[in-house]
């Protein structure tokens, strides 16, 4: 049985993502994952833009300060950190790889474009490139499924 991956959008939810993104909000199919106060927290965005434009982060968080949490640690370098653990565990690596296709697997759901095809995002399945998306991957899949995602929300200073 398919999960799915996101709840529908109401026009107050559009409203809302794009007054946290300061620019319209694109594409975007369903809420993810909200914050403690209901708000969005992470958008999932059809992997096709209505202008055409492929679009792989599925996961895009959305939520100004989730973003500002994961933009701290990007900026104190815990990709490097993270990297590193990847190097030395191989467990993590496969859960890491496990979470990479689990991804795909709901965006496809959306649909499967070729220009995208086999990528995720945050640098999954083998290394650690973007904290903002590996965090709005394990806060749309929830405890468990995103291990990188997981360290990465548990060291944000943001509580949702």
């Amino acid at each position: 049985m398919t999960r799915p991956p996101y709840e529908p959008p109401t026009e107050a939810d559009i409203a809302a993502v794009s007054e946290q993104l300061g620019r319209e909000a694109r594409g975007v199919v369903g809420i993810a994952a909200r914050a403690k106060d209901g708000s969005p927290a992470v958008v999932a965005t059809a992997p096709r833009l209505p202008d055409g434009s492929p679009f792989p982060t599925f996961y895009y968080l959305c939520h100004p300060e989730a973003v500002a949490a994961a933009s701290r640690l990007e900026a104190v370098g815990v990709m490097n950190e993270f990297n590193a653990m990847l190097a030395e565990d191989e467990e993590l690596r496969e859960n890491y790889a496990r979470a990479h296709e689990q991804y795909i697997a709901d965006r496809d759901l959306v649909g499967e474009v070729p220009e995208v095809a086999g990528v995720s995002a945050g640098g999954m399945p083998t290394r650690v490139k973007c904290l903002h998306a590996l965090i709005g991957h394990a806060l749309a899949a929830g405890p468990g499924v995103n291990p990188i995602g997981d360290l990465a929300l548990e060291r944000a200073d943001w509580d949702g």
